[in-house]
């Protein structure tokens, strides 16, 4: 099994190049996680950013899933490190690290309790993204329906499109219980 440090490095590089249409795998996407990624997801709705702005402004949940930078293995001892803040949607719910292909259990209860809190009440649809072409917001995605979310909705453009739309970010820092 490869560090996190570099899963994480290369999780977060540069995407592949573009080509021919993704086809959509039958299970996680387990690596190369910048790459170009399918236009579809089995069972989700998926959005531009024109319907993510639309869903944005009526009140939906969203929730972000980029991975969070590894504690520096050159810190002292006993230094307190937390995850650096990062920017994302307005109003949007941290949840690193629950894209990647494979995750253990309590990662995967996190994920599943962040987006229950992050619904509120439990109407209406989330909105899972990450960055363009990134496979963690599919993985995630395809993850919160294993775990029997409804009205999970896929946003492929993530923050890199809601930037460049010039819509509203804020600092966001992960949702509590992250390790």
């Amino acid at each position: 099994m490869r560090p996190l440090a570099f899963v994480l490095a290369v999780a977060m590089a540069a995407p592949a190049a573009a080509g021919d249409a993704v086809p959509e795998p039958a299970g996680f996407r387990m690596e190369d996680y910048r790459a170009p990624v399918p236009e579809t997801l089995a069972r989700a709705r998926v959005i531009d950013v024109d319907e993510a702005r639309a869903l944005w402004e009526g009140g939906a949940a969203f929730v972000d899933v980029l991975p969070a930078p590894p504690r520096p293995d050159d810190l002292p001892d006993g230094t307190i490190w937390r995850v650096p803040a990062r920017d994302t949607i307005e109003g949007a719910t941290w949840l690193p690290n629950t894209g990647f292909g494979s995750v253990p259990p309590e990662m995967e209860r996190y994920l599943d309790d962040g987006l229950t809190e992050a619904r509120g009440d439990g109407e209406g649809p989330v909105v899972i993204f990450c960055l363009r072409d990134c496979w963690m917001s599919w993985n995630a995605a395809k993850r919160a329906m294993a775990l029997g979310h409804e009205d999970v909705v896929w946003f492929p453009a993530g923050t890199d499109g809601w930037a460049e739309a010039a819509l509203p970010m804020e600092p966001a820092t992960p949702r509590d219980g992250f390790r």
